[in-house]
């Protein structure tokens, strides 16, 4: 399996990183739809898309305004947008104001709140609530050729039982870690993870392959999160998520 990272930032886009889209190409399923979705038609192959909202925050959706270049450049039969029914009420309503973006694309809006899991095709697709300012989801993917993945962002981390064990010895864990051990407490006061966090679960969880992701945009060195520091606590082989990188779990 493979996943394609089209954006990594967290909040707004600098000049390397776009906001949260990440696709599988198998699967035909995004990740999220922030402002690197842009980069979705070059690896559009069939002829559906279902795209797995973790929240309606706009560094997580606004690429959906984007679509209508996206079906221009290459058309699409179907194009699914699955979530929680309060965020997709609130983004039709508030994101595809006519005083805002007059045209709601040509899509069917899925809500999850009474699914324990779902399917897309044959990737069948289970999702947890975190705390967040809001809320939000995380979700878990899991294929008949036995590959699963969790994609868990715009979270403090949750370090439960019941949370790890619904994580555990996944192919690939997806786990955002926005700011350094410095700011512990102010991710804690704004939803998001550290270091020390994400290192945590890694540890108890024990993914094959751990992707850091939503990386702060103010962050331009090349290693934002001191990886090392959770390298050393789990036996994962742990990458930062950079636009562009395609990622083989």
């Amino acid at each position: 399996m493979k996943i394609h990272c089209l954006g990594t930032a967290g909040y707004h886009p600098n000049e390397s990183r776009q906001t949260s889209c990440y696709y599988l190409p198998e699967s035909g399923i995004a990740l999220d739809a922030g402002s690197g979705i842009y980069r979705l038609p070059e690896l559009l192959t069939g002829q559906s898309l279902d795209i797995l909202l973790s929240h309606a925050h706009l560094d997580h959706t606004v690429g959906l305004t984007y679509l209508l270049d996206i079906i221009a450049i290459h058309p699409l039969e179907k194009i699914r947008i699955w979530g929680e029914s309060a965020k997709l009420e609130a983004i039709r309503e508030h994101l595809f104001h006519p005083l805002i973006f007059p045209v709601c694309p040509d899509a069917s809006w899925n809500a999850i709140d009474d699914l324990d899991t779902f399917t897309i095709g044959e990737t069948k697709v289970s999702w947890r609530r975190q705390q967040h300012p809001g809320g939000s989801v995380a979700y878990r993917l899991e294929w008949a050729n036995g590959k699963r993945l969790v994609y868990s962002t715009d979270t403090t981390g949750d370090t439960s039982a019941e949370s790890l064990n619904w994580c555990r010895e996944v192919d690939l864990l997806m786990h955002e870690c926005y700011f350094r051990n410095e700011a512990a407490s102010w991710a804690e006061e704004t939803g998001h993870s550290w270091t020390d966090r994400v290192a945590e679960i890694a540890a108890l969880s024990h993914p094959k392959k751990l992707l850091l992701t939503h990386v702060n945009p103010l962050e331009h060195g090349a290693n934002p999160v001191e990886t090392e520091l959770i390298q050393n606590r789990n036996k994962a082989e742990t990458l930062i998520a950079e636009d562009g990188m395609e990622v083989s779990f």
